[in-house]
């Protein structure tokens, strides 16, 4: 065939070009869909039980409470006299009172590394139970945000809970005492 009969070959791709096109603008205008548009968060409620001072169990999912840590169940801290105390049992103990068998609405806001959702849950009269246990001293403010940092100041000043001795912070003590499951250490 002469040269001057062939079709150039960028004329054969230009219909595939434009299809491709056209994909790529789809998929971009769904994705700037979505990011205007997020995905609420997925809320669990129900009647909530109390697995320590910083998890709770609704309808046998366990919830870890989003931006605290409080103390271990089995963990003692020592009081303004310097005399143990079991401020893990009490952490546990202050947050069954707060719930008082009254139905939690837990907002899904990420999952930990183990899997566990991370949540942050309201009592049906809109207290925030994690910013509860914070600001009356049975929980630290944690993780990399430190949500509750301002609740964490009241308390400390206030002197409420473990602020009113002197106690190893969760994550220490976690350290100090680990479990082990399958020769592995595990951080709650």
């Amino acid at each position: 065939m002469p040269a001057s009969r062939r079709r150039p070959i960028a004329h054969h791709i230009v219909p595939y070009l434009f299809i491709a096109a056209v994909i790529l603008l789809c998929i971009a205008g769904f994705a700037f869909h979505n990011w205007l548009n997020p995905t609420p968060p997925a809320t669990i409620a129900g009647k909530a039980w109390v697995i320590d001072g910083d998890t709770v169990s609704i309808t046998n999912t366990h919830i870890r409470l989003e931006g605290i840590d409080a103390p271990e169940s089995d963990q003692t801290c020592l009081d303004a006299a310097g005399k143990n105390w079991p401020c893990g049992q009490n952490a546990t103990r202050a947050l069954r009172r707060l719930i008082a068998g009254r139905e939690l609405s837990c907002a899904e806001r990420s999952k930990d590394r183990y899997g566990r959702l991370l949540a942050v849950c309201r009592l049906p009269d809109g207290v925030e139970i994690n910013a509860w246990m914070v600001r009356e001293g049975w929980a630290l403010a944690s993780g990399f945000v430190k949500l509750y940092e301002a609740e964490e100041t009241e308390a400390t000043a206030a002197k409420r809970g473990i602020w009113a001795g002197t106690f190893t912070k969760p994550w220490h003590w976690r350290d100090q005492h680990p479990r082990q499951w399958g020769g592995k250490k595990t951080d709650d």
